[in-house]
């Protein structure tokens, strides 16, 4: 028996969501609630609770996600991270791409139909309401064809109401993100007129939303997000995603049992694949590909399809897995899937780029201190034989308690003389002070000397800064 051929005639050579003359197609997806789709389901509902929990939780007072860029104050798991921390923010983000690259390499587009809010927002929220109202895919197709009756009026007003409602509850939640849960509170229960920006933004993000859930959809993946632009280079032959078993379905036809393909054997006649053509998993994809046309752009691994062709498998009474979680090569070699040693290799990459990134982060110092000399001064001789310059301090507070702060020199018979009050810095805050480093005119054997300031709080060294000191050559 000779190996089937894959069937290149019907591949296809433009956009499936747009005609030959470049009008979009509106996709009407089946829905088959198999498996995967339930997985997805209790897992959608989880992260969904996360999303839109999240911006409520607080940690000392503070809350635990914060993303104010117009004050440039961000918080990650509780811990508040301000433009001296760019730092770290960098190798986050750098950790972050290349974890998102590895990832991607090993496990192809499971991001996208299993963690993307634009995908749990759509496919669980938004798309099960639009069932919910006009019914299945079929019934969608019909009511958007006949006549404006007054069935079809009150179930579009009543659907897209939902949809404003919904998007309007999204728009908060993403506000609260960027603003916190107290600002957001003053916007909705105060004056309006006194948070015209706050009510202007949320009306901006509920008509982005809206625009996005109601007609975007499915072309947020395909055209606007980078990700998915990008996997095409990220992924290769080794990589595990939605995939259709082309050895086993093709030659594609109607369902044969074992004595017809004995019987088409002994004839020289084509042996049918376990793939009958019933066209359910292009009917089930929310963006209107059809799988069996190899990984594709914009395949995002809803597994919608897998659960589509494993009914149909039941049916006929075939082996599931015609479309699986595999890889190209595995596909091609029949192999079965497995944890490899390159898979093993990238994931402890992925592990070690976190390590490094948790420990920059545990060790992160909460007070960051800045001393320099005062600009435009020399140094100040005295008649008692002391030379002493000025420098200006500031002090960064990211913790959530208010701090005192003294500081000592290093290793050195000097003092320090404080222009004014002692430090107390604020939470979140910078305090400002300036202070006299004084040392013995013998001590200095070099025109510049270097110094280590002690910064300390209720007897405890919080930080350790360096600076020079300027002071004549003794002889």
């Amino acid at each position: 028996m000779k190996p089937a051929k894959i069937d290149t005639t019907n591949y296809r050579d433009h956009l499936s969501n747009v005609t030959q003359t470049g009008k979009r197609i509106w996709i009407y997806p089946r829905i088959v609630a198999g498996q995967f789709y339930k997985l997805r389901t209790y897992f959608s509902w989880l992260l969904l609770g996360l999303l839109l929990g999240l911006p409520w939780v607080e940690v000392d007072g503070h809350p635990i996600f914060l993303f104010n860029v117009l004050e440039r104050r961000f918080i990650f798991f509780g811990v508040t991270f301000f433009p001296q921390d760019f730092h770290l923010v960098a190798i986050g983000l750098l950790t972050f791409i290349v974890f998102i690259i590895l990832f991607t390499v090993i496990f192809g587009r499971v991001w996208c139909g299993w963690a993307c809010p634009q995908t749990i927002f759509m496919e669980m929220l938004f798309r099960k309401v639009e069932i919910l109202i006009e019914g299945d895919h079929n019934a969608q197709r019909r009511l958007d064809t006949q006549p404006w009756t007054t069935e079809k009026i009150w179930k579009k007003t009543l659907k897209h109401f939902i949809f404003v409602v919904l998007s309007f509850l999204i728009a908060n939640v993403f506000l609260a993100y960027l603003i916190g849960k107290k600002a957001l509170l003053a916007v909705i229960f105060d004056n309006p007129l006194n948070h015209l920006v706050g009510l202007f933004s949320i009306i901006i993000f509920t008509a982005v939303f809206y625009f996005v859930f109601a007609r975007f959809r499915e072309l947020v993946c395909i055209v606007v997000c980078p990700y998915g632009r990008l996997q095409g280079v990220m992924l290769d032959k080794k990589s595990i995603v939605v995939a259709y078993d082309f050895i086993r379905g093709e030659i594609r036809g109607k369902h044969q049992t074992a004595t017809e393909k004995e019987v088409a054997l002994a004839k020289n006649e084509p042996v049918h694949g376990s793939c009958i053509d019933c066209k359910i998993c292009v009917q089930v994809c929310p963006t209107g590909i059809d799988i069996r046309n190899g990984t594709q752009l914009e395949c995002i691994g809803c597994t919608a399809c897998i659960d589509a062709c494993d009914e149909v498998m039941d049916k006929i009474e075939e082996p599931r897995g015609l479309i699986r979680y595999a890889s190209v090569e595995g596909i091609e070699q029949k192999k079965k899937l497995k944890f490899s040693g390159r898979i093993a290799a990238y994931s402890l990459v992925l592990v070690a780029l976190l390590g490094i990134l948790g420990f920059l982060l545990i060790t992160r110092n909460m007070v960051e201190t800045t001393i320099l000399r005062a600009p435009g001064l020399t140094y100040q001789e005295s008649k008692d034989g002391t030379v002493s310059n000025l420098y200006n301090v500031q002090v960064l507070n990211k913790s959530y308690q208010k701090i005192p702060v003294q500081f000592h020199l290093k290793g050195n018979n000097g003092q320090i003389k404080m222009i004014g009050k002692s430090l107390m810095v604020q939470s979140g805050e910078v305090a400002e002070s300036s202070f006299f480093i004084i040392l013995p005119t013998k001590s200095l054997k070099e025109s510049s000397v270097k110094l280590e300031i002690e910064v300390i709080s209720e007897g405890k060294i919080i930080d350790v800064v360096k600076t020079k000191f300027l002071g004549p050559i003794q002889d």
